[in-house]
């Protein structure tokens, strides 16, 4: 029986800074928004929702690592393992177990998603928190999952950087805007980043799984390559909103956090020597959330 730190590591905490950021980076949008439309920010609408666009986010993020952790280890994927503990590999909890773990925190998302949905009105939503879930599932589990077929960066850059980022700000101001798109897509490539990293450590055994992630297919030059336009291009993005907005060039700040990762990823780092840089830009997209949160605020 798994112990509550093992569950802990197997809800993948390194990875929670991309349900974080893009309700970050959402919330800043939509206060930008508000004010150039009313002058003003009506704080006591913003935050709850924001808290409520928090919730979904994590709830999902946690659902599919329980999900990817489950499908991949009933599959083999995971039995020679370099990446951090996994549960249903290791045998520290029954696949059922994580397998149940998976569908609650996914439907707890559901749950606060529908509770966002109602308090902004926007109904025709529902059909995108759905497809979220079954995004979630689908990325290793089901016949055929769209993770071996080297789709989910694809994914990931959709429903944790377009998705979430501009549902978080319609739900704020019910208007779309080019702010958050550009966020959005920002934030987006920083997600693919990360999982990026995953999939350029577990290159070797995804290959003898034959999982045909991205890696896989790019190589290990290829993916290095995208790794870099993936962390740097988020800066280039946001200088149209820093022309619009100068605070927003706090964003500036979070770059010197890109080049510890990236160096290591470009010098060749493999295997164990990849789980820092896992670290790292998870950190570097909250940090790059977080200070555009700010400058758009301000």
């Amino acid at each position: 029986m798994a112990s509550l730190s093992q569950w802990v590591q197997g809800a993948r905490p390194r990875t929670l800074p991309a349900a974080l950021a893009p309700v970050a980076a959402g919330t800043g949008a939509a206060a930008w928004q508000l004010e150039e439309l009313h002058g003003s920010v009506d704080w006591s609408m913003v935050v709850p929702r924001a808290l409520l666009a928090l919730a979904v986010s994590f709830s999902l993020q946690i659902g599919v690592n329980f999900a990817n952790d489950y499908s991949d280890g009933i599959r083999g994927t995971d039995d020679d393992r370099v990446g951090p503990f996994r549960l249903t590999g290791s045998g520290a909890a029954r696949p059922a177990t994580v397998k149940r773990a998976a569908i609650v925190s996914l439907a707890l998302g559901g749950l606060f998603g529908l509770a966002l949905i109602a308090l902004a009105q926007i109904w025709w939503a529902l059909v995108v928190g759905a497809a979220a879930i079954a995004a979630a599932w689908s990325y290793t589990g089901g016949k055929r999952p769209y993770g071996y077929l080297g789709l989910g960066e694809l994914f990931v850059f959709v429903f944790f950087g377009l998705v979430a980022v501009n549902g978080t700000a319609y739900a704020m101001t019910a208007q779309p805007s080019w702010v958050a798109l550009l966020a959005s897509i920002a934030i987006g490539l920083l997600a693919v980043a990360l999982m990026l990293t995953n999939n350029l450590r577990d290159i070797p055994t995804d290959e003898l799984a034959g999982k045909r992630t991205l890696a896989v297919r790019l190589g290990q030059r290829g993916t290095r390559g995208l790794y870099a336009a993936t962390l740097l291009v988020p800066f280039a993005l946001m200088v149209p909103v820093m022309a619009e907005r100068p605070a927003v060039l706090l964003v500036l700040l979070a770059l010197p956090l890109a080049l510890r990762p990236l160096r290591s990823v470009l010098r060749g780092a493999r295997g164990r020597d990849l789980i820092p840089v896992l670290g790292a830009t998870g950190r570097l997209e909250l940090v790059y959330s977080l200070l555009l949160l700010i400058g758009l605020v301000l």
